[in-house]
C-alpha cells in the first residue's frame, strides 16, 4: 500500500521521535493518527498544523488494552477507515543521563516493570488492536522503535535495553505468526538522537563522544531516523519482515 494511501497511528507522538515520525508520514500524504499520554498540548498543535482530515490526536495509555482497543476504534470512526500502519515510539517515562542511571546494584524490579511494561506490553496492545483492520484491509505493517544499546551498550541502561530486546524478540515472532496475512513488523533501532526529551539531558560531551565514533562522524536527528520507519511501511519494504535496522550513523554494523 502507497504511503499516500495509509492511515499511520503513531504511538508517543505528542513530542520528540514521535512527533518526527508523525511529521515524516504527513509529509509522505498518510492519515495520521497522533497518539499521546501526557503530551496534548503537543499532540493536538501537531494535528492541527497537518490540515483538515489528515491527522487526529487521540489520548490513550498504551499500557492499557482497554484504552488502546478504544482509540484504534475512535481513529476508524474518525478517518472511516481501519489502521493500517502502527508505530510503537511510546516510551516509558525515561531519562537518557549516565550519571544518573542506577546501577547494577541499586537498580529495582520496578524499573524493569516500568519499561517492559511501556514497550512490550504497549506493542503487545497496539498490534492487537489493530489486527481486525489490517486483516479487513488485507495488508498491515508494524514498526517497532529499538535501541542501538542492546548491540553496543556504551551506557548500561539495564531496564531500557532489556526492554528493548524484549521487544525486539517480539518484532520477530510476531513477523512469524503475521507473515502470511500479508502484515509486516519490523523494527528501527536508533542511537543517541540529537535531540529528543529524553535526551535533553544528555551532556555535550557524550553527544561529541558518540559523534566522533561514528563514521559519519555526527549524531543521527529524529528526521533521519523517521525516513527509516517510512522505508519499512513503504512498498518498498514488501519482502522485509522481522528485521532490525540499525539506523546510527555506522556505529553499531550488523
Amino acid at each position: 500500500m502507497e504511503l499516500s494511501e495509509q492511515t499511520v497511528l503513531v504511538t508517543g507522538a505528542g513530542r520528540g521521535l514521535g512527533t518526527a515520525i508523525a511529521r515524516a508520514f504527513l509529509d509522505a500524504g498518510s492519515r495520521v493518527v497522533v497518539n499521546y499520554r501526557n503530551s496534548e498540548e503537543g499532540a493536538r498543535a501537531l494535528a492541527a498544523s497537518a490540515g483538515a482530515g489528515k491527522a487526529y490526536a487521540v489520548r490513550a495509555d498504551v499500557t492499557s488494552q482497554e484504552e488502546v482497543a478504544a482509540m484504534f476504534k475512535e481513529a476508524e470512526r474518525h478517518f472511516g477507515r481501519p489502521v493500517t500502519t502502527v508505530v510503537n515510539n511510546a516510551l516509558a517515562d525515561f531519562s537518557f543521563n549516565g550519571d544518573a542511571r542506577p546501577s547494577a546494584g541499586e537498580i529495582s524490579w520496578a524499573n524493569f516493570d516500568a519499561q517492559f511494561s511501556g514497550s512490550v506490553r504497549g506493542a503487545l496492545n497496539t498490534a492487537q488492536a489493530a489486527l481486525p483492520g489490517m486483516r479487513a484491509a488485507g495488508c498491515g505493517r508494524i514498526v517497532n522503535i529499538g535501541t542501538n544499546l542492546f548491540s553496543n551498550p556504551v551506557v548500561p541502561y539495564h531496564d531500557y535495553t532489556a526492554a528493548k530486546a524484549a521487544l525486539l524478540s517480539l518484532t520477530r515472532t510476531l513477523a512469524a505468526d503475521l507473515g502470511p496475512e500479508n502484515i509486516g513488523v519490523n523494527m528501527v533501532s536508533g542511537g543517541l538522537l540529537r535531540t529528543t526529551d529524553a535526551s535533553a539531558a544528555t551532556p555535550d560531551a557524550v553527544f561529541d563522544y558518540i559523534a566522533g565514533a561514528t563514521p559519519l562522524r555526527r549524531v543521527t536527528t529524529p528526521a533521519e531516523l523517521a525516513d527509516a520507519v517510512l522505508f519499512f511501511a513503504s512498498p518498498w519494504a514488501r519482502s522485509v519482515t522481522g528485521q532490525n535496522l540499525m539506523v546510527d550513523g555506522g556505529l553499531v554494523m550488523n
